[in-house]
């Protein structure tokens, strides 16, 4: 069941591609706040990088099940 919503194209791509750049995206926003505040450069708070890293983890363990499934055939 979900193997098959994972591999459901949308242009042309398989959804659980867009999921991995979703992941991908959200770990370097996540770096980038903490290496700003790092440089004392102030984009964002850095209040947000501990939301964004629980955000970031939550999106690669879906994510991780999601394509796993397709391979476990789940």
């Amino acid at each position: 069941m979900i193997h098959q919503i994972a591999q459901t194209l949308f242009l042309g791509i398989p959804l659980v591609v867009y999921g991995g750049i979703l992941t991908f995206l959200s770990f370097l926003f996540t770096a980038s706040i903490g290496y700003a505040s790092h440089h004392s450069i102030k984009f964002l708070s850095f209040k947000w990088h501990p939301a964004m890293v629980v955000i970031s983890f939550s999106f690669a363990l879906i994510h991780m099940f999601v394509a796993l499934s397709i391979f476990i055939g789940y």
